[in-house]
C-alpha cells in the first residue's frame, strides 16, 4: 500500500509538471523547449502576463529577447540575468508574452542557423498561445544586439518595433530597415562592442529615408548600456505605441 500511494504521488507530481510545462501560469515565468524542424532543441524562458486567458477574447503583444553571450555559460535560467526576463524574474508585471530563448555556447544569434531556429519559435508561440501578429517585438543585448539587427534586417515585416542594445548592424541593410520603428542604444565607452556599430548603420537608415530610427548615445557608459536601456520606462512606451 505504501509503494502504491508513493509511486501514485509520483505520478501526479510529474503530470503537475507537464501540465505547467505546456500551459505556464500567467504572471510566471517558466523554463520550456521547443524542438524546430531541423531537430535543434531550443530552451526558452517564457512568461505570460497577468490576465492572460487561453479562452479569453484579447491577443498579447510578444516581444522575443535575445541575450548576451555570457548567459549562453549555464542553466537556462541565467538568461534572467539582465532586461525584460529579469523584471518577469523578480515580479514586475509585464503586458508581453515574453520570449527569451538561449544561444548554444559554441553558435551566435546572428548565425543563419540560429536565426531559423528563432523564427521558427516565434511561429511556434504565435501557433500555441493567443497572441496579435501586429504586435510582435524584438530587443536583445550585445550579441542579442547583433542578433537583433540582422533578425530585423531579414525578417522586416516580422516585427512591429525593434530595440537593439550595444550591437552592430549592417549599413548594407539600411534599404531593408527604413520602414522598420527601431531605437537603438549604445554608450560612447563601450571598449567590447565599439559604438560606432550602432551610429553608422543608424546613418545609414536615416540616409535610405527612414524617419523611424533613433539612437540613444549613452555618454561616458561601456559596454553595460543595457542596464539604463531596460530601465527606462520610454522604451515600453514606445514599443508599446507601435503595431504593424
Amino acid at each position: 500500500m505504501r509503494n502504491s500511494l508513493v509511486f501514485s504521488a509520483l505520478a501526479a507530481a510529474i503530470l503537475t509538471q507537464s501540465a505547467r510545462a505546456e500551459d505556464p501560469a500567467p504572471g510566471e515565468q517558466v523554463e520550456q523547449s521547443f524542438t524546430a524542424s531541423s531537430g535543434a532543441s531550443v530552451p526558452y524562458l517564457l512568461y505570460l502576463p497577468e490576465g492572460y486567458a487561453a479562452d479569453g477574447d484579447g491577443n498579447g503583444p510578444v516581444m522575443l529577447f535575445l541575450h548576451g553571450r555570457g548567459e549562453s555559460n549555464g542553466a537556462l535560467s541565467i538568461v534572467a540575468k539582465w532586461g525584460p526576463p529579469r523584471m518577469a524574474a523578480r515580479g514586475d508585471s509585464l503586458p508581453y508574452i515574453l520570449v527569451s530563448p538561449q544561444c548554444p555556447r559554441e553558435s551566435f544569434w546572428s548565425k543563419e542557423d540560429q536565426q531559423a531556429l528563432l523564427i521558427e519559435l516565434l511561429d511556434h508561440v504565435a501557433a500555441t498561445y493567443k497572441t496579435d501578429p501586429a504586435r510582435t517585438y524584438l530587443t536583445g543585448l550585445s550579441m542579442g544586439g547583433f542578433g537583433s539587427w540582422r533578425l530585423a534586417a531579414d525578417h522586416p515585416e516580422r516585427f512591429a518595433a525593434v530595440a537593439p542594445v550595444c550591437g552592430i548592424g549592417d549599413p548594407a541593410d539600411a534599404e531593408k530597415l527604413k520602414d522598420v520603428p527601431i531605437w537603438a542604444w549604445h554608450g560612447t565607452e563601450d571598449g567590447a562592442v565599439p559604438y560606432s556599430g550602432s551610429a553608422e548603420v543608424v546613418e545609414a537608415i536615416k540616409k535610405a529615408g527612414g524617419t523611424k530610427v533613433r539612437l540613444t548615445t549613452l555618454q561616458h557608459i561601456g559596454h553595460n548600456s543595457w542596464s539604463a536601456a531596460y530601465a527606462t520606462p520610454q522604451l515600453y512606451d514606445w514599443f508599446n505605441a507601435h503595431t504593424k
